[in-house]
């Protein structure tokens, strides 16, 4: 039988939008088949039909060569078909082994056999190279670690076909690596895998097939080994897009944002930031690289207000604003894009035009002696939306929960530009965003330097880094390892230096003292 799963002519709409509309996919058993759309595609709706957690208005599915209808996970459970999320379904005071058999608990008599499940897990996470403690908290263990529970649960409850909702957009570039070694141990082992991803190289790295779609619409499915990242781009965009980043020439303006000697406690009270100085000049991209849980979020919590300095300075524009409240740090000129859109970015429960004057809606024409201005509110929202292409089924009145996380996203960035801050902490401004939208985007953010703005970038994806940056601050546990100039720097030298090697300890190793580059 050539394919396990197809789903034929598969139609859903929902009010005021058309998700999915006539879409084909077949998957071949042993294969991995890459989903590629931009944010808004239908690709999570249609995956999300597959999984039984919406009912297709119109096609059919087919499972094994029979046609089925699939009312509700449970019944996707038994058909084999399993999906890990792209916001993870998992209890956090719960151990993993609690996790993966919630709902299906094995019984020792009347008692839950925990021990039972957890040899289970144990021999299943050696045998696809998981490496997951049965008994591990999901609370203190980390996002990368999460992702392979969610992979557990689905092999827990026997899946042949695994569906991964962008699994790459919480990782770092390591855990990437090994995920992508999961899944080839999975298709090895006889699974059939649909991924769903925005990244091209992944999909070259990793994809036999790849089924494209653009507003709801089947566009075609292609040969991964036969077809260039260029052409896949245009099939999802529609157009031919250019990843060149042009940029003015460097012309760094005063110091805006000035760090000096700071120190910064971790949730567990120990330093994770130490004696940090580094200096942002307007009209410069200046990035912060570094493996994730390096001191990267302490930063950008002290300076943002979100978490207490214990020693050491932050100026703005010559302005000490070390113990100023968050509000008056907006005030001052700071903007913030936020590691995680939806514990920092949004209020999930207001609608997007709620979301987007989160920062300033006691200001005129917002409100007026405490009243707030409807009418301002909406025009505002539309403008944002229409300025930043934010998709959503009922426009400005959209609850932001309900949005796909791009979209989320995007609604973040355009409300954060709308400020036209004098200094952009951009955290991870990219994550989860189809490639048109990552082009879009930086070419946003270099907008914003080239204006002489000052924009300080934290990513880890390396990369983004390296293209936008015109310097590149390298931390390692917590250290400033060094600052290098991006046009005379590379992938490896960087990499070097985020395992905490210092220039001049590569110039030693060299024998000669000259460059390693």
């Amino acid at each position: 039988m050539e394919y396990v799963v197809e789903m034929l002519n598969i139609g859903k709409s929902f009010p005021g939008i058309r998700a999915n509309d006539d879409i084909t996919l077949c998957l071949r058993k042993g294969e991995i088949h890459a989903l590629l759309g931009e944010n808004g595609a239908g690709k999570s709706t249609l995956m999300s039909i597959l999984f039984g957690l919406y009912q297709p208005d119109e096609g059919k599915i087919r499972v094994r060569g029979t046609e089925v209808q699939i009312d509700n996970p449970n019944i996707a459970n038994e058909l084999g078909i399993g999906m890990v999320h792209q916001h993870f379904k998992l209890v956090h005071n719960f151990t993993v082994t609690e996790n993966i058999v919630l709902g299906i608990e094995p019984h020792k008599g009347i008692t839950v056999d925990l021990k039972q499940a957890s040899r289970k897990i144990r021999d299943l996470s050696a045998q696809y190279g998981l490496n997951v403690d049965p008994d591990a908290k999901i609370e203190d263990i980390s996002v990368g670690m999460q992702q392979r529970v969610e992979i557990l649960k689905m092999l827990y409850r026997n899946a042949e076909v695994l569906i991964f909702d962008e699994p790459t957009a919480v990782l770092t570039p390591q855990e990437i690596l090994d995920l992508l070694d999961i899944m080839r141990n999975l298709i090895k082992d006889g699974k059939s895998i649909i991924l769903i991803t925005h990244k091209l190289r992944e999909i070259k790295a990793i994809a036999d097939r790849c089924t494209v779609i653009r507003l709801g619409k089947f566009i075609g499915t292609v040969d991964v080994k036969d077809t260039d990242e260029e052409r896949m781009a245009e099939m999802m965009i529609g157009r031919r897009i250019s990843f060149d980043i042009h940029k003015k020439p460097l012309e760094p303006g005063r110091t805006m944002l000035k760090i000096d000697n700071l120190t910064v406690l971790n949730s567990r009270k120990v330093p994770a930031l130490k004696n940090f100085s580094i200096e942002l000049k307007a009209g410069e991209i200046l990035g912060i690289a570094g493996v994730e849980g390096n001191g990267q979020s302490e930063l950008v919590e002290a300076l943002t207000g979100l978490r207490k300095v214990e020693s050491g300075t932050i100026l703005l524009d010559g302005k000490d604003i070390t113990a100023m409240t968050i509000r008056e740090r907006i005030e001052n000129g700071i903007a913030h894009i936020p590691e995680d859109r939806q514990r920092r970015g949004l209020v999930l429960d207001y609608t997007i035009e709620e979301n987007l004057i989160l920062e300033k809606h006691r200001r005129l024409p917002f409100s007026k002696n405490g009243f707030l201005n409807h009418k301002a509110i909406r025009e505002h929202a539309d403008e944002v939306i229409s300025a930043f292409d934010v998709r959503s089924s009922k426009g400005p009145e959209t609850m932001a929960r309900t949005m796909s996380g791009g979209n989320q996203q995007k609604a973040i960035i355009g409300r954060e530009f709308d400020l036209n801050p004098e200094v952009l902490i951009a955290v991870q401004p990219t994550r989860g965003l189809d490639v048109g939208s990552i082009v879009y985007i930086h070419r946003r953010i270099v907008e914003q330097r080239d204006a002489g703005k000052a924009v300080l970038l934290v990513s880890l994806e390396l990369d983004e880094i390296l293209d936008l940056s015109d310097r590149i601050a390298v931390v390692n546990h917590g250290e400033l390892v060094g600052i290098v100039d991006a046009k005379s720097t590379n992938e490896k030298e960087v990499g070097l230096m985020m395992t905490g090697i210092r220039a001049h300890e590569r110039s030693s190793s060299n024998g000669n003292g000259g460059s390693n580059k």
